[in-house]
């Protein structure tokens, strides 16, 4: 039976205590890592977007504002927050999954480790249903051995696919931004506004329900399978502003049992200081 990677407030409660479980709060709002000291779930450890789940070099024209980071400094990462193929990871964030958790999530999932969910509704549902909650940070007990990875197994696109594919009547992109964003109206995070040619536009806040909650899988699939029509998973291309937002997408497909389609990690930090004319 496959495992969900949702789980639930009181599903957690039961086994959070657990020696095999972890909890990592991905936070990345403004002042995360301050908030995380104040007040976290009781038990959980900080995991930094920027510095850990990312490789961000000072050209976004090259791999966006979130890269990727190196293979073996994701290794190093995990055997340095103490992860072993073995742990339980639970991740939450202050988004409702959608700051860095669902992020975090895919690339644990994509180097192959099985037990990794995500807290439905996030950190302020948490706290909304009794959750414990703690200012105490806890010591990491970092491992010695680096933790495995052969490749990133889950399939992402480059630039210049992108760029081949997007006028193809075959092949579907899929933009995660707010529908402002992707109109062009604003852009508060990168230079440009607008969106990749061809792209359709599937917030992906529209993966929730009016409590923060992701909808049912059942529904999920009914909207995505509506969304996708005969397009081969192969050929689906999601992304968002910097590669991190729409691995909430990618989550959401995989609660509601569908193939997970490709992540353009670069998305439009990376598109719109590439193929798109400078601002007037």
């Amino acid at each position: 039976m496959k495992l969900s990677p949702i789980i639930e407030v009181g599903e957690l409660l039961k086994i959070y205590r657990n020696p095999d479980v972890m909890i990592f709060d991905a936070s990345n709002s403004q002042n995360a890592r301050d908030n995380y000291e104040t007040e976290h779930l009781e038990g959980a450890f900080f995991v930094d977007l920027n510095t850990q789940l990312a490789n961000i070099k000072s050209d976004f024209s090259n791999g966006g504002r979130h890269p990727l980071p190196k293979l073996e400094d994701f290794s190093k990462t995990l055997s340095g927050l103490g992860i072993s193929k073995e742990k339980h990871i639970i991740i939450y964030d202050d988004r409702n999954g959608s700051n860095a958790a669902a992020r975090f999530w895919w690339m644990l999932k994509s180097v192959g480790h099985v037990k990794v969910l995500v807290l439905n509704g996030g950190l302020n549902y948490a706290k909304k249903n009794h959750f414990p909650l703690s200012s105490k940070t806890g010591v990491i007990q970092k491992i010695s051995e680096p933790y495995r990875i052969d490749q990133w197994n889950l399939p992402t696109i480059e630039i210049y696919e992108v760029e081949k594919v997007s006028q193809n009547p075959d092949y579907l992109i899929v933009d995660v931004r707010d529908k402002e964003r992707y109109e062009g109206k604003t852009e508060p995070l990168d230079l440009v506004a607008g969106h990749i040619p061809g792209a359709i536009n599937v917030p992906f806040s529209e993966n929730l329900d009016q409590n923060g909650l992701f909808m049912e899988p059942c529904e999920l699939r009914k909207k995505y399978e509506s969304v996708f029509g005969e397009i081969k998973t192969e050929n689906i291309i999601v992304h968002c502003g910097s590669g991190v937002t729409a691995c909430h997408t990618l989550l959401a497909l995989d609660y509601a049992d569908m193939e997970i389609p490709k992540l353009y990690v670069g998305s439009w930090s990376e598109w719109s200081r590439n193929l798109t004319p400078p601002p007037q």
